[in-house]
């Protein structure tokens, strides 16, 4: 897959070619002979030949960041990165077009052995943003998308995008982030240590929250443990976080279990309590298969981390859904309150 840089160059503007069919504010050309699916949050279209396979997906437009930039990023960051180790990233420079501007990224992954490019275009008119993504293992496929591309025809007078998170009650749930700790990758595939980083909201129907995060790393000589319960709120898609009680706490490991038992309390960690407001959305990530929490904050919090050392950046944090409510957290002796 060399060379995806020459193909991405040639197809980063918006041409006015006849449309057969419409999916969301994208009036498009569909690709003949391309088996069509149409998932909640994205339309895709695949084909498979002999060993060589490809899939494009429509995604649906989702509220802008407020730049190219930012919208190509997180798009880039919540479409591919989250589903899989990406090598060779190169991005595009941002041109503009009938009103909307246009970026786009790729990157190559190994599936089975196989390389795999990915390409992600990404539109945005500073209020709303949606991206089309090929993922190939042979260039032809590349010029199928190319083609679709290309007679890709926006909405530019649209401000606002339809987002599943409107309803107060699309939060309430278990949602949670965990990290396999690891060092490098070989072969494309990561090299885990046996360690993890593990983070979770809890949101309940009556208005409060419980969140809990768990660090068991090999490089360090304790168990980090915290709990945080609280208040959170919701306004459209603003999520406000008010805390009320939360602490931190180390914790010896247990001599006999690696990565679960639980030794004795050594000391309390410093833990600030932070009223928070994140921009929220609820999005269905295809690559994973899941429905994800996208939190998005100003500033980089003691909960969440941080996702950029670059100032004035906007810091982005996913959890995913968890049908059955149940932790993947245990608490420590003592904290089962």
């Amino acid at each position: 897959m060399k060379n995806i840089q020459l193909f991405i160059l040639l197809f980063l503007h918006i041409t006015v070619f006849a449309q057969k069919e419409t999916y969301d504010i994208v009036r498009y050309t569909p690709l003949k002979n391309w088996k069509k699916e149409i998932n909640t949050t994205f339309t895709s279209y695949s084909r498979i030949d002999g060993g060589s396979w490809s899939q494009i997906a429509i995604y649906k437009s989702t509220a802008s960041k407020g730049s190219i930039e930012e919208d190509s990023q997180s798009e880039w960051n919540n479409i591919v990165l989250s589903a899989r180790p990406v090598q060779q990233e190169e991005k595009t420079k941002a041109e503009s077009a009938e009103g909307w501007s246009v970026m786009s990224r790729s990157g190559v992954w190994q599936h089975n052995g196989v390389n795999v490019a990915s390409i992600l275009t990404t539109y945005s008119n500073g209020k709303v943003c949606l991206s089309i993504l090929c993922n190939a293992t042979a260039q032809p496929y590349l010029k199928d998308f190319q083609k679709l591309i290309s007679s890709v025809k926006l909405d530019a007078t649209t401000n606002t995008a339809t987002v599943n998170n409107s309803a107060a009650s699309s939060i309430i749930g278990l949602w949670t982030k965990s990290i396999t700790e690891t060092d490098g990758y070989l072969n494309g595939l990561p090299m885990t240590r046996g360690g993890y980083m593990r983070k979770e909201y809890l949101f309940h129907a009556d208005g409060t929250y419980e969140y809990r995060a768990k660090n068991w790393s090999t490089t360090i000589k304790h168990i980090l443990f915290i709990r945080e319960t609280g208040n959170y709120s919701v306004n459209g898609n603003q999520l406000t976080i008010t805390p009320r009680q939360g602490k931190g706490e180390w914790w010896s490991k247990a001599n006999n279990d690696r990565t679960e038992g639980w030794g004795s309390f050594q000391q309390n960690a410093p833990y600030p309590l932070e009223k928070t407001s994140y921009t929220f959305e609820i999005r269905y990530l295809s690559g994973m298969g899941e429905n994800y929490l996208i939190l998005t904050s100003a500033k980089e919090t003691a909960r969440d981390g941080k996702q950029s050392n670059r100032a004035n950046v906007p810091h982005e944090f996913n959890y995913s859904r968890m049908d059955t409510n149940k932790s993947l957290i245990d608490n420590p002796p003592g904290n089962n309150d």
